[in-house]
Order: C-alpha cells, then structure tokens, then sequence
C-alpha cells in the first residue's frame, strides 16, 4: 500500500529537506508537487486542497522561519498533516457496554465483510481474551452463512447457525439472545451486501441496527476502489450511525487515497485494515505510523508488534541456545526462518515497516518482492532428507538431481538455495559470536542477502 504515493513524495520532500532557507517559490514548487502526488494517489479532490491550504499556512508562518532546518520543518509539517487527515491516533473500538457488546458489519458485496468478521473474531479472542460469537444474517447467500461458520472453526469462536427461510431482524434477536444465555463478551454480526447500494438492502440493514442497538457499527470497504470508498461510505453513514471503517485489500492497493480521503469525507475514523485472507491479517489503523511508512520512514513499532505476535518464542529462545553452545545453524533452521517470515506477511510486509527500504534500487526491489522465491526454497528444503538438511555439504550431483524432481525445481535452483542458505549461516555465527541480533542487524547496516 502506499508504494506510488511514497516514492513520489519521499523524491519530492528530498529536494527540500537539505535547504537552509524555505522562499515562496520553492515552497509552492513543491507543494505543486505533493498535490500531484496526492491526486495520482486517488485522494479526493477536496481533500487535496484542504491538505494542500493547511501545510502552506503552517509553511510560511513562524514554524518554519524560526527553525534551524527549514527543510526538515516543512517535512514534520507535510507529515503531522498527513496524520491529521488520517485521523490523528488509532481509535480502539467501544467494548463497554452490558455483555454481549454487539459490532454490526456493513458494507457491499466483494468488501470482504466475512472474512473480516472472523478476523476481528480472532483479534478480539486472542488479543483482548474476548469471548466471541459471530453470526450471518445474510439469507441471499447461502455461500456465505457456510463460510462464516467455516472461519469461525478456524478461528475458534463460536457460531450461531442461521436458516435462509428466517428473517433477518428473527436471525439476530435469536443470536443476541443465545450470547447472552452463553455468556458472551461480544457478537459480530455479518449483514448481508449488495453489488451497489440499494434501498431495500438500506432499509433491511437500518431495521437489524435498530433490533441490536450496537456498540459499534463498523463499514467495510475495499482499498482498490480508491477514493470511491469514502463517497460509499459517505452514503452508508447517512443511512447508519457507523463509528468506524475497516479498510479492506490494501496488500492491493498501491495508491492509498480511500485511506486518505475516508476521514475527512465521513469524519469517521479507519479503526482497523486488513490484507490478503489469512485470519491474522488485520491490524489497528495508526495514522502516526501510516504518515511515516508514507514519507519513507518505517514503521518500527508496528514491524515489532508483527514479530511479538507471529514469531515462535519459544523456537527462538532454543536457536539461541543452540548457536550460543556453538552448534551450527543447519537448513532445518533455516526452513524455519522462511516460514516464520511468511507468517508476518512475506519479505515485503516486513520491509515494507523498515525505515529507508522505499529506497532500495528497483532491482533490489523486484527481487525481494517475488515471494515465489521463497516458496520454492521451501519446497526445496523439504524435498531433503534429515540428513541432509542437517549436512548440506553432503549435498552432490546425484542428489541435487533428486531433490529438484522431488520439489518440482532445477538443480541449479538448488545451487542458488545453498548459496543463499551459506549467506545466512554466516550471519548466524556473528550473531553467536556477538550475542545479540541488535549488533548483527546495525553490522548487516541493512544489507540482505541476493535471494535470487
């Protein structure tokens, strides 16, 4: 998300950052520039033009001319902009109410509501220790009532099975009361959609609000429809009281202006965004870390909650003791780091937070961006046998030919896998010889390895 709008406003706020002294032309220059950016970025028009008024009566006031770095001010001031047209800070939902607090999903059909019910379900159960039903009173789609209870499985939270020959309002009264009777923390229920806004889908969704009364009424959306999102949710919110939006497929979305452009066209915070179908794939909206992964800068705090969240604690804690005992670090460990980096979203989610990554040449890019490689060294690993993994020197002709029949690869796929698997065993052993990864990380000074 964000890669058009954060190459062209991380070359353009460049030009700027090192100058000792801001004048009006340079200043209007480049705020030409930024609003180009924003527009190409899908923003809303009169969003642009809000934003653009903003950050010139900041530039040409006293913040800038008082500053030692003009530069650097006007970047802080492009950046407290960006999070204030984002929202200012992450809005938690509103789970203080009477168990079961109830969350009501709207939005239209394709958004990914169900998929979000049980990623929400998920989050609440393992992030707050909530106790979670969710329920589809989307009787027009029997696709959907089957998923939901699927996902739910997944999951682990509890399902309320609907009938298509009930009503939706006889759906959710029977719901909420079965979450009262079992002692629920909260219900999440799944409305159904329409391929475009209707007024009989309008009237249907307003009578299930008014039934439940919910503590949260949450709009789902898809990134990829761009600042069309916010005009959507915009209607939405004139039929609903909504709360809040959850910005969906934004692993898809290289421009960014439905995130941009929501806030202010609905004055409704984005509390929650989520990418591609995994049911862990959805992360609280913070505005300040958006702004900077926006401007270039990373996003270390959210690249940190990834790792606490995904990263096995407790195979970690015994990689160490293994290295530290100076036992070698084998491809066994290293199908291990592989997948683990797939857990938390691919190479390109994790740089994606890294602060200077936008940087890299294209090349660069390109490579660490085709996560096929990665699966095929995956596949390779687990085409081996123990020993093998455990002793890849022992790793000749007669058994690469085995290895790349057995993994659906070439031999010299292979060949590259050992060069990249021997790359990070030699990384491994200054983190063992050091003792801390904080001291292989600055030694590594934001290198990677060729994966390719």
């Amino acid at each position: 998300m964000f890669e058009n709008l954060s190459e062209r406003l991380s070359k353009t706020l460049n030009n700027i950052r090192g100058r000792g002294r801001l004048t009006e032309d340079n200043i209007k220059e480049t705020l030409r520039e930024v609003r180009m950016a924003l527009l190409e970025a899908d923003v809303a028009l009169p969003v642009v033009r809000e934003f653009i008024a903003s950050v010139k009566e900041k530039a040409v006031g006293t913040e800038v001319s008082k500053s030692l770095t003009p530069g650097q001010a006007f970047v802080k001031i492009v950046q407290k902009q960006l999070e204030s047209m984002m929202g200012e800070c992450n809005e938690t939902l509103n789970l203080a109410a009477q168990p079961p607090a109830v969350i009501l999903m709207a939005g239209l059909q394709g958004a990914g509501k169900t998929t979000t019910v049980a990623k929400l379900a998920k989050f609440l159960k393992e992030k707050h220790k909530k106790k979670v039903m969710v329920v589809s009173a989307d009787i027009y789609r029997p696709a959907a009532i089957k998923q939901l209870e699927t996902l739910a499985e997944q999951t682990e939270a509890f399902f309320y099975p609907s009938q298509l020959d009930q009503s939706p309002e006889t759906i959710v009264t029977m719901a909420l009361d079965a979450a009262k009777k079992q002692f629920m923390d909260v219900l999440i229920v799944d409305t159904a959609g329409r391929l475009h806004i209707d007024d009989a889908m309008m009237q249907e969704i307003q009578t299930v609000h008014q039934v439940l009364n919910p503590v949260e009424t949450l709009f789902v959306v898809d990134a990829m429809t761009g600042q069309d999102a916010a005009n959507v949710a915009k209607v939405f919110h004139e039929t609903l009281p909504l709360t809040g939006v959850v910005l969906t497929k934004i692993d898809g979305d290289a421009r960014g202006g439905a995130a941009l452009s929501i806030r202010s066209i609905t004055g409704k915070p984005i509390k929650f965004i989520g990418s591609g179908e995994k049911n862990d794939a959805l992360e609280p909206f913070h505005p300040d870390r958006i702004a900077s992964r926006i401007l270039g800068m990373g996003d270390i705090q959210s690249l940190i909650e990834d790792v606490e969240r995904h990263v096995d604690q407790e195979k970690a804690k015994q990689m160490a003791k293994k290295l530290q005992k100076g036992q070698g670090f084998d491809l066994a460990d290293f199908r291990d780091q592989l997948q683990q980096m797939n857990k938390m979203g691919g190479m390109m989610g994790m740089l994606d937070k890294i602060p200077g990554m936008g940087q890299l040449p294209a090349n660069a890019m390109s490579q660490i961006q085709d996560e096929q490689v990665f699966k095929k060294m995956e596949a390779i690993i687990n085409s081996m046998t123990p020993k093998e993994r455990a002793y890849p020197d022992i790793i000749k002709a007669s058994r690469k030919r085995r290895i790349a029949k057995g993994s659906g690869t070439e031999p010299q796929d292979i060949n590259r896998m050992l060069k990249q698997f021997t790359q990070m065993q030699k990384m491994m052993k200054k983190f063992s010889k050091k003792g801390s990864m904080h001291k292989l990380m600055r030694q590594m000074g934001g290198k990677l390895p060729n994966f390719k």
